[in-house]
């Protein structure tokens, strides 16, 4: 969330942000009111518990000296006990009210982000590699993976409904060697490897941001846990309400994780082939910084780095855009995704995503350290895809594929296989 602070001093500028991000600007013109109520009340509390303290050492006061306490002495404490009860439960409500506020208050975009309604407005900053030439037509990748018998969708349709997939056979080989690579990568990179829980509670989900926004994009158990669209959840909430010190960070996690998502508004796209599913597998990076935007725009651009090492070894042209204001979650502060090239369809589609955070996350969370000189502060987050499967299993396949209908493996992958 958003320091109280700024959204007081800046409130042009956070409902800008508002506005920016498709999201509802009353929120903040709310969220301020309540803040003055709130605020108001607590100094009313706050008068009165003084002066029930200061009754109630007058009456201590005379009990050494067996004077009696005045009539008015007691009178005047049982008044100010009942003012108290009358308004202390009054404050945890309105408290209540500024927490369920101030948590659908937006980050505020980095300066240099594109304004802009929707994904028009992304911004393509580079192109890397060259897409392959092909001396036959392009296939699929779904039909490439039919013809070698490495993809069933009907059986699994019926066993787990629309867009639920079997990988057989070497695409299972080829899956993993895929994500082994990709966590190797990171490894030889400094980041800690983590298997993360992918049922998580609510506070954590609320914690990254993804709530209050996302709630309808997941799937819920019966005891009102929450699975996880990504291992970045439990990644980031790790260090949840500890103090660490500044000697400890950056730290770097790395998690592999299955993931959900419902997809809501994904109807009638990408029906073929396993672009779009609900179940996938993902390794996911997660660096916790110092409190310092210059420090976190260097690993932004440093974890954005790890994602493009990873598909230039494999050999795969991509692009990176920087996305803009109405197409980033409400909790980035700047966001860059990565698009990989997909041959039989004469474009580039999305595999992955770098966001960072500075503390809105952390605030959340309960994410502090003690810096050099004493201080404490709220730690700043980001997170990065490294690689999520099948979708660059896909990318893979269709780049890979050969005249014969074979795949070839990337170099990198042979090690593996």
């Amino acid at each position: 969330m958003l320091d109280i602070n700024i959204i007081r001093k800046h409130p042009k500028q956070v409902i800008q942000a508002c506005t920016d991000k498709q999201l509802d600007p009353s929120v903040v013109r709310q969220l301020l009111e309540v803040d003055q109520h709130k605020r108001d009340l607590q100094q009313e509390i706050d008068t009165l518990r003084q002066l029930a303290n200061e009754n109630a050492n007058a009456i201590k006061a005379r009990v050494p000296q067996k004077i009696k306490p005045s009539e008015e002495l007691i009178r005047q404490g049982k008044k100010l006990k009942e003012k108290l009860k009358l308004l202390e439960p009054n404050y945890k409500k309105i408290e209540d009210k500024w927490l369920e506020l101030a948590l659908q208050i937006p980050n505020i975009p980095a300066q240099e982000v594109p304004v802009a309604p929707d994904e028009s407005g992304n911004r393509v900053i580079k192109q890397v590699g060259q897409p392959r030439q092909f001396e036959f037509e392009a296939k699929s990748h779904q039909e490439v993976m039919l013809n070698l018998g490495w993809l069933d969708t009907k059986r699994a349709a019926r066993i787990g409904g629309f867009r639920s997939y079997f990988l057989q056979k070497e695409a299972v080989l080829l899956e993993q060697a895929l994500l082994r690579y990709a966590l190797d990568l990171m490894i030889q990179h400094g980041f800690t490897p983590l298997t993360v829980p992918v049922m998580v509670n609510g506070s954590a989900m609320i914690g990254t941001g993804y709530f209050p926004w996302g709630q309808d994009d997941h799937y819920y158990t019966q005891d009102q846990q929450i699975l996880t669209g990504t291992a970045e959840v439990a990644l980031t909430s790790y260090h949840m309400g500890e103090t660490l010190t500044e000697a400890q960070l950056p730290i770097k996690l790395v998690g592999i994780s299955p993931c959900f998502r419902r997809e809501i508004g994904a109807h009638g796209k990408d029906t073929q082939g396993i672009i779009r599913v609900h179940q996938f597998t993902k390794v996911e990076q997660v660096v916790l910084s110092v409190a310092d935007e210059t420090v976190t725009q260097a690993w932004h651009e440093k974890m954005l780095g790890y994602a493009e090492e990873l598909l230039q070894n494999l050999g795969l042209p991509y692009q990176v855009l920087l996305m803009c204001t109405g197409d980033m979650g409400a909790g980035q502060r700047k966001k860059y995704d990565i698009e990989t090239w997909f041959p039989a369809q004469n474009c580039y589609r999305e595999t992955h995503s770098a966001s960072y955070f500075n503390d809105f996350q952390s605030r959340r969370l309960q994410i502090r350290y003690q810096a050099k000189d004493g201080s404490l502060r709220y730690v700043h987050t980001l997170n990065n895809t490294v690689a999520a499967s099948p979708r660059l299993l896909a990318a893979i396949i269709e780049n890979y594929q050969q005249k014969d209908g074979t795949v070839e493996i990337p170099a990198v992958l042979k090690r593996w296989m």
